[in-house]
């Protein structure tokens, strides 16, 4: 079940973006956060870019000041509508991120920002099957989200963010071994690092030449 201030952070976009912002100082800001899982990765003008669960377009418009094939796919129309009017550069699909309409084999890079963590286990084991799908061989798939604490200090920060903002799928989320999830979906290559004493995780993984 989502708590009021959630509801409310989605229905007002003034109110979502302070808090990811609030949120983001742990990692150096929101232009870092946004970009702390592409680290390292080949992203340039022509990379075909899927920005998955891509909310209102806050990593699209960092994603398209580097590449000029870059698509946000969500399933709430809502989101769709404001990443259009944010970031008109992108294209947008309106969809699940577990059924993909998209084909097979046609991405260089799945990158997802902070949106696994409302998903469950099954949900994520379909989704992590589909951006397989979707990523030409040789792809890579990064994504950023919550993780539990290696810091204590951590640790109620993280416990009263997600009291008011989150639901019961993040908690969930702090004890799943993603990179075993990703493993079994075919990807190799995970490679896990962490941030703000271990609060947040970016993964990257990559889909097998052949």
């Amino acid at each position: 079940m989502a708590t009021i201030l959630r509801d409310l952070s989605y229905r007002y976009q003034w109110l979502y973006d302070s808090i990811s912002r609030l949120a983001a100082v742990a990692v150096g800001g929101e232009a870092r956060f946004r970009q702390l899982a592409l680290q390292g990765l080949p992203l340039e003008a022509e990379t075909e870019v899927l920005d998955l669960c891509c909310g209102s377009g806050q990593t699209t418009a960092f994603l398209v000041q580097r590449s000029r094939h870059v698509t946000g796919l969500d399933a709430s129309p809502l989101s769709i509508k404001r990443a259009q009017k944010n970031v008109p550069q992108a294209a947008y699909v309106e969809a699940f991120a577990e059924e993909i309409p998209l084909a097979d084999n046609r991405f260089d890079l799945v990158h997802t920002s902070a949106a696994m963590h409302e998903m469950e286990t099954p949900q994520l084991r379909q989704i992590f099957q589909e951006v397989y799908r979707v990523l030409k061989p040789g792809g890579f798939f990064a994504m950023v989200d919550f993780h539990l604490p290696t810091n204590p200090l951590f640790i109620p920060g993280l416990t009263v963010f997600f009291w008011l903002f989150e639901t019961e799928t993040a908690w969930q989320l702090l004890k799943t071994d993603l990179p075993t999830l990703l493993t079994e979906a075919g990807f190799q290559n995970c490679d896990r690092a962490l941030y703000a004493g271990g609060s947040l995780q970016t993964i990257q993984a990559q889909k097998p030449t052949a």
